[in-house]
């Protein structure tokens, strides 16, 4: 199979690219940005903007399967961000799936989303069953009480894991481009029959990973503090859980997609399906570091973006992919540790 992957130089593109590689795939990148990874014997580079559409209908020239993986991430500044991740996100894949229409693409198409989509994850009431919470208050944030309270009777709720049933409620402008871009896939579907697979990455860490950009993820902050002896500042409590994943499982997810031989258009968590908190995070990239920083300092922070618990069902990748993750948490992050002081 010969592969088109979009955004192939980037930190998780390049670890899909390496998983083809291996597993004796012919690889076509198309890259804003060059990388040593992606730009090796075997592997095809070409420079462009995926928002370009001549340059992408040339790339697709002789491809049997699409990964598209470019796009802004990360939740950004401000809304200062706004057009640019509509422009990378949303615009960028309305000309991958124009032009994969334009030449009667009939292949396996499979693209990157994010947990994000969910925006709060799933929760238990006591009294009401399976809640989705609203945004946090301003007032209950600034007063330390970061669990979100049933919307109902105000009881304490219980979190669980999220499956791809529940309904998106994106809250952020990063989130609202990737539940489009499955909105856009979809339509792309229905008018043409080429399935588009969909997986949505919870919190993706490992070697390669963006360091010291406004759009890093949390252990790369992490890790920065770190570098320069300073204590992670780890906002709320520490208690807010995510589903750590690590890079070489969301590749092996791309690749099980991408030979999946009985695809349907569908949206799928790929994720560790074991939460860590965030606090747990830290304090094993501190061990896996020994610098002689300071520990992890819970600061009682927040950002009005972020949401409490939000953890995933990796159940229906596992039926249907046949992807269970394999990486384990403390051997990953101490060989971020690792890759960063490298």
């Amino acid at each position: 199979m010969r592969v088109l992957v979009t955004g192939g130089a980037g930190f998780i593109g390049s670890q899909i690219v390496d998983a083809l590689v291996a597993g004796g795939h012919g690889v076509r990148v198309l890259d804003l940005r060059a990388s040593e990874e992606s730009k090796r014997a075997g592997v095809e580079f070409v420079r462009a903007d995926v928002r370009d559409g001549g340059a992408l209908e040339a790339a697709l020239d002789g491809v049997d399967a699409v990964c598209h993986q470019a796009a802004m991430v990360g939740l950004g500044v401000d809304l200062d961000d706004i057009v640019d991740y509509v422009s990378h996100n949303d615009l960028g894949t309305a000309v991958l799936l124009r032009a994969l229409a334009r030449r009667s693409f009939r292949g396996r198409v499979v693209q990157a989303s994010s947990m994000v989509v969910y925006g709060e994850g799933r929760y238990v009431c006591e009294a009401h069953g399976v809640i989705r919470p609203g945004p946090r208050s301003v007032a209950a944030l600034e007063a330390g009480d970061f669990e979100p309270p049933c919307p109902q009777c105000g009881a304490r709720l219980q979190a669980a894991a999220i499956s791809e049933d529940a309904a998106p409620d994106p809250r952020n402008v990063y989130a609202a481009t990737k539940l489009h871009q499955e909105h856009l896939a979809a339509a792309f579907s229905r008018e043409t029959g080429v399935a588009v697979t969909s997986l949505r990455y919870h919190n993706v860490y490992g070697p390669r990973m963006p360091r010291d950009t406004p759009y890093a993820g949390v252990a790369s902050i992490f890790l920065s503090a770190l570098a320069a002896g300073h204590a992670p500042r780890v906002f709320e409590d520490g208690a807010q859980r995510r589903d750590f994943v690590h890079v070489r499982d969301v590749a092996r997810a791309n690749v099980l997609a991408l030979e999946n031989g009985e695809a349907r258009t569908a949206a799928f968590n790929v994720a560790s399906g074991g939460p860590r908190t965030v606090g747990e995070m830290a304090h094993a990239l501190h061990a896996a570091v020994g610098n002689g920083a300071p520990e992890p300092r819970v600061t009682g922070e927040y950002r009005l973006g972020d949401v409490r618990h939000v953890f995933a069902s990796a159940a229906a990748a596992r039926r249907e992919l046949g992807f269970v993750a394999a990486e384990d948490f403390a051997g990953g992050m101490a060989e971020l540790a690792a890759a960063a002081s490298g």
